[in-house]
């Protein structure tokens, strides 16, 4: 028999077969409502995000107001030799990398602990008052929040000194004693969070194969020995990919709790790159030192993630990427 020859073939191929463009524009038009409500999010990372990129150039230079980001000075790393020398560096690593630290080990958790006994519950009122009250706390802003802790933890009214002085105990200054400072922010975190994350993981149960949960049934195990063997790898995707994630944005902590709720008291152990690039940014003016911190900052989160990505595919052959 005759084969046919490779031209035609082509020719076949080249008319029979969509293109790669016409697909990508089927593709869009079928997906095109789900396009339109992702907008707003390409929209937040381009200007919020990717646009101030080109500033970090001033951590390179002399930044100037008058002779703005390309007529400055440059001076290499001077600003990163400075901050590198300075006595400050190491007490805000180490404070930055312990909270972060704290938060994770402590926080990371309490979401997937939250998320099974919520699925092991059969009270569906039950069920939905728990999530209800537990992710209220996401929805409040951080400064509602942390007056919330400041007025708990008060030394005049505050509700924990009410109780500690009806039971007979002395009250604390929480916030004024470098001590408490941690646990503070590590429970806040924990309260703050607990609840939205546990829908993540409420999310990854329900597509695990009920079947498995039937034959194991059957087969006569209990419900531990189901979450044992059942829900927890069906979760371990899940747990690898969250795991990196808090990972990569362990040492970048937020300055807005730690802002509201420190002061010169509790500076040695409060004190994060964050709230440092605060002070000398936008309250001494100091821009090229403090973009120079906040670089320092993205690159040691960076080399985390990296290395929580690779520790993530080794352990489970999953990752972000």
């Amino acid at each position: 028999m005759q084969q046919p020859s490779v031209k035609a073939t082509t020719a076949r191929t080249d008319t029979g077969a969509p293109s790669r463009w016409s697909a990508i524009i089927k593709h869009i038009k079928r997906d095109r409502q789900l396009l339109l409500l992702f907008i707003p999010c390409i929209l937040f990372y381009v200007l919020f995000r990717y646009g101030p990129l080109y500033g970090l150039v001033i951590a390179f230079k002399d930044y100037s107001v008058f002779a703005g980001v390309w007529g400055s000075d440059w001076v290499g790393l001077k600003h990163f030799a400075k901050f590198f020398s300075n006595s400050d560096f190491w007490i805000l690593f180490r404070n930055t990398l312990l909270l972060g630290f704290y938060t994770l080990v402590f926080g990371f958790p309490f979401p997937i602990l939250l998320a099974i006994l919520l699925n092991e519950v059969r009270k569906q009122w039950f069920k939905k008052t728990v999530q209800t009250l537990s992710y209220l706390p996401a929805f409040l802003s951080v400064v509602i929040i942390c007056s919330m802790i400041i007025d708990f933890l008060s030394p005049v009214n505050g509700l924990f000194n009410q109780l500690l002085s009806s039971i007979g105990f002395e009250k604390t200054y929480f916030l004024i004693d470098p001590g408490w400072f941690r646990p503070i922010y590590v429970i806040s975190e924990i309260w703050g969070t607990v609840g939205y994350e546990a829908i993540i993981y409420l999310a990854a149960i329900a597509g695990i194969n009920p079947t498995l949960y039937e034959a194991a049934r059957v087969d006569g195990a209990s419900r531990m020995q189901m979450i044992r063997h059942i829900t927890i790898p069906g979760l371990l995707p899940t747990l690898l990919v969250m795991f990196i994630l808090k990972t990569g944005s362990m040492i970048r902590i937020g300055y807005e709790k730690v802002l509201l709720l420190y002061n010169p008291m509790t500076y040695d152990v409060a004190d994060v790159f964050s709230t440092y690039v605060y002070r000398k940014g936008l309250i001494e003016s100091n821009y090229s030192y403090a973009a120079a911190v906040g670089m320092f900052e993205a690159l040691v989160a960076m080399v985390m993630l990296l290395g929580a990505n690779a520790l993530a595919k080794r352990i489970g052959g999953n990752g972000l990427w």
